[in-house]
């Protein structure tokens, strides 16, 4: 079994891979189960302009289409950087067993990759945001949760 080190090189790799193939920031992700690489990512934010294409969330996308699951359990994720609060969120929602990362929030601050601004939005109240949040149809929204409580083939997750 590999040690922690070379799977984080791995993850180093597939950042500067990306970066030299210009498919976005500097960024690379791998996931392992059982000692093998079942995942591998990186930051294709600019080349697919699609702001979610971050360097976990590829990988996360990568290793449940190959494990077949919506889930990581019993698996580990190697990030090159400290994740942001987006991919933090789905490394909940793919519920892993544990995360390493390389760099940090700071490194990353320092060569202009800054998300600080993102933990200080979130305790705002909706209304101070610098992307106003302001509900709507509450009552119309409701229905599709009622309608899943009452759903008996569910896939509970």
């Amino acid at each position: 079994m590999k040690k922690h080190e070379e799977y984080m090189s791995e993850a180093v790799k597939a950042a500067l891979r990306g970066m030299q193939n210009n498919e976005g920031g500097p960024f690379g992700c791998i996931i392992v189960k059982d000692g093998e690489i079942i995942g591998r990512g990186n930051n294709k934010v600019t080349s697919t302009n699609d702001p979610t294409a971050h360097a976990e969330v590829t990988a996360i996308r990568d290793a449940c289409k190959n494990l077949e699951s919506f889930q990581l359990e019993g698996c580990i994720i190697y990030t090159s950087c400290e994740p942001c609060p987006m991919c933090l969120g789905a490394i909940y929602w793919a519920r892993p067993d544990k995360v390493f990362y390389g760099s940090n929030q700071q490194d990353a601050a320092d060569i202009g990759f800054d998300d600080e601004f993102i933990y200080k939005e979130i305790p705002l109240p909706y209304e101070e945001r610098s992307i106003p949040f302001e509900q709507i149809g509450r009552d119309i929204a409701l229905e599709p949760f009622q309608k899943w409580s009452d759903k008996e083939d569910k896939i509970e997750y």
